[in-house]
This record gives C-alpha cells, sequence and structure tokens, in this order.
C-alpha cells in the first residue's frame, strides 16, 4: 500500500476513530487503526466490538492495499508530523514507512485480517435530523447518565420515536432529564436504548451545524449514524426501559417560577462550601416572600433569598445542588418553572410543552 495524504486531513480521520479504540483491549487488532486504500478511497477504522467508527480522508492512492497499525503509536507519529504531506508506504511484511518532509518513521504494522470489520446495518429504519438538534438533544440529558454500569439499562439514553416526535430519556437512579424535539418529517413507531459511551463520541465529532443533517438506521442490536463521510455504529442495550411517565406526576401542591441566572448563580455560591467530604445538602425554603437557599456545612454557613413568582403552600426542601445545577446549564430559558408535591418528594424542573423535563430527588436533611 502507497498512500499520500495532507497531515491535517491525515490528523482529523485518526482522531475521530480513536474514540473506538478501546483503554483495555481483549485482543491486539483490536488496539489498531485500520487503513484501507482501494477504489472506494482512503478509509480509517477503529472498532472496539460495541462501538466502531469509519471515516473516509482525502489523499492520493499510489498503490492499494490494507494495514492495521497500533493506534496509540500511529497517532502519536501523525500528531508529531510537520504540517506538510505524509506518505506512508507498507511492504510484504507490513512493515510500514511514514515520511513527512525529512521525518522518516518505520513501524510494524499487522495484516488486518482479524480485525473485526463494521456490522453491516440494513438501512430500513431510520430517521434523519440535523446535527445540531442530536448534538444538543444528547448535551442536554448525558449527564443522567448512570456512571457506572451496574444497571444496564442506566448506561444509555432511551430513544423513543412516535411520529414527527423523538423524545429522549436519561436517568441514573436519583434524577432523570427528558428531551423532546420535533423531527422534519413523520416516522414509525421505535424504541431503542443507545449506550452513555456511544452518545458521548457521537457529540464530540458531528459538526453541530443546523443544516448538516445526520442518518440513523436501526436494527434490533445495533445502530448506525452517518454523516459526512463518517459512519458509527454501535451495540444497543438490550431490555425493556423503565415506565418513566408513572415517574413523573402532573399534581402539585407548590409552584415557583424564578429567573435562571439568578438562581443558578445562587446555587453556584452556595456549592463553594461544599467539600467532598461532606456532601451536605442545600436547603430551599419557600415562601411568600421569597425562596431563600441556604447551607450548613463543616467548612461554614451560607444563605440567600431570591425573588420568585409562587403559586400552592409553603415549602422546605433539601436537594443535591450539583443536579439541579447540571439541569440548570442546559436549559436556555430565561425563567424556569419548579413543581413541588412535598419535601419527600422529586422537585420537577418543566417547560409549559414539557420540550424539557427534569426530575430530582429531594435529600433528607435535619432541621
Amino acid at each position: 500500500m502507497k498512500i499520500s495524504a495532507s497531515k491535517k486531513d491525515l490528523l482529523d480521520g485518526v482522531n475521530t476513530v480513536m474514540k473506538a479504540v478501546p483503554a483495555r483491549a481483549t485482543a491486539p487488532i483490536m488496539e489498531c487503526i485500520l487503513i484501507e486504500a482501494d477504489s472506494q478511497g482512503i478509509r480509517l477504522t477503529a472498532n472496539d466490538s460495541e462501538l466502531g467508527i469509519e471515516t473516509s480522508i482525502k489523499g492520493l492512492i499510489l498503490e492499494e492495499g490494507t494495514v492495521a497499525l497500533e493506534a496509540k503509536f500511529f497517532s502519536g507519529i501523525v500528531r508529531s508530523l510537520p504540517d506538510s504531506t505524509v506518505n506512508i508506504a507498507t511492504d510484504a511484511n507490513y512493515i510500514t514507512n511514514i515520511t513527512c518532509d525529512k521525518a522518516v518513521f518505520n513501524i510494524a504494522g499487522r495484516s488486518g485480517i482479524d480485525f473485526v470489520a463494521l456490522p453491516e446495518i440494513e438501512k430500513t429504519n431510520h430517521i434523519v435530523m440535523s446535527q445540531f438538534s442530536l448534538r444538543e438533544i444528547i448535551r442536554q440529558t448525558i449527564f443522567s447518565v448512570a456512571a457506572n454500569d451496574n444497571n444496564q439499562l442506566m448506561a444509555g439514553e432511551y430513544f423513543e420515536i412516535k411520529g414527527d416526535r423523538l423524545r429522549v430519556i436519561a436517568l441514573d437512579g436519583q434524577r432523570i432529564a427528558i428531551r423532546r424535539i420535533e423531527l422534519k418529517e413523520s416516522y414509525g413507531d421505535v424504541s431503542l436504548i443507545v449506550p452513555g459511551k456511544t452518545l458521548r463520541e457521537i457529540i464530540k465529532i458531528v459538526t453541530g451545524e443546523m443544516d448538516d443533517d445526520i442518518d440513523l438506521y436501526f436494527t434490533d442490536n445495533h445502530i448506525l449514524f452517518e454523516f459526512g463521510t463518517t459512519k458509527v455504529v454501535s451495540r444497543l442495550i438490550e431490555g425493556e426501559y423503565f415506565r418513566i411517565d408513572r415517574m413523573i406526576s402532573s399534581d402539585y401542591d407548590t409552584r415557583i417560577t424564578v429567573d435562571k441566572r439568578t438562581f443558578q448563580s445562587c446555587i453556584e455560591r452556595a456549592s463553594l462550601l461544599i467539600s467532598e467530604s461532606d456532601r451536605r445538602p442545600i436547603i430551599m425554603d419557600i415562601t411568600d416572600d421569597g425562596m431563600e437557599l441556604n447551607i450548613r456545612s463543616t467548612i461554614g454557613t451560607m444563605n440567600e433569598t431570591i425573588d420568585i413568582d409562587k403559586e400552592g403552600r409553603d415549602l422546605k426542601i433539601g436537594f443535591n445542588p450539583q443536579f439541579v445545577k447540571d439541569a440548570l446549564s442546559v436549559i436556555d430559558d430565561e425563567n424556569i418553572t419548579i413543581y413541588f408535591t412535598n419535601s419527600k418528594a422529586p422537585i420537577i424542573i418543566k417547560d409549559e410543552e414539557q420540550s424539557y423535563v427534569y426530575l430530582v430527588l429531594p435529600i433528607t436533611f435535619s432541621a
């Protein structure tokens, strides 16, 4: 194989597929990036069997061929090269010569025969949406995906398509994040659970432009994201998702409307007194005179009252400030509405259309 490509194009391709190289591989070939040069162009692929990424790059093919190169070394070499044309050539034993200006590297490669190809996805069930919309709904929910995989269902996000509506749900046992958007077209009903790991990588590599579309194809076991010259294939999480609608009550005893920035800033100030070893809740005391937020920790105390529009009875409730901050950070509205039932029931932040719903469980505190 002999190919030439600009350092920028090659590095962009390497950085894209590196996201599918496992930190701990079960086989040496999984630590590699596969380079293929044929009539279809130059393609780079990485695959850890759960997540696979393939991308095409611009370049000149002088001799067709295939080689698998150890990803860590190859990416490091490409990153270190001058901003010029990179030439890559392999011999019959897959020894790979990489040259750029006066820099010359020779590294051992593999045949790629044992490289696990991306699964072929039947392009029957699919939706089309803007990359911007996909990136936003993931960004606005991904923080609620469970940090560990003790419960596989919580390690992913639930995608539910009904007609021209897409609902995405994430939860970790202490909070729930829901986003609803309207699609460009109407589709059949589809539901699937996409691993959070996959979605975190997707939002790093999509452009996020409103005019750039992304195609999502579904099978019983996989999802394919196809955009530009890149394909991302991921296994789906099996199982029946939680019945979220039963967890979110429409009843409430107290409702407040508050300026989001004011509320967010107040929580951030109170959080300054919370240490890693002393995770005290912030207490929200709601009355007709306003909402007082206070914290008492081993570091000190703080209280601050902010203006609110209140409907219903007075209430005092404790909560994890980080969970509320995560939700506030992705809401674009200037004013938000928060619903309460009692001091032991979840806080629910939502807009009238329920395009977003954020639920946070309270924390018991001593008066």
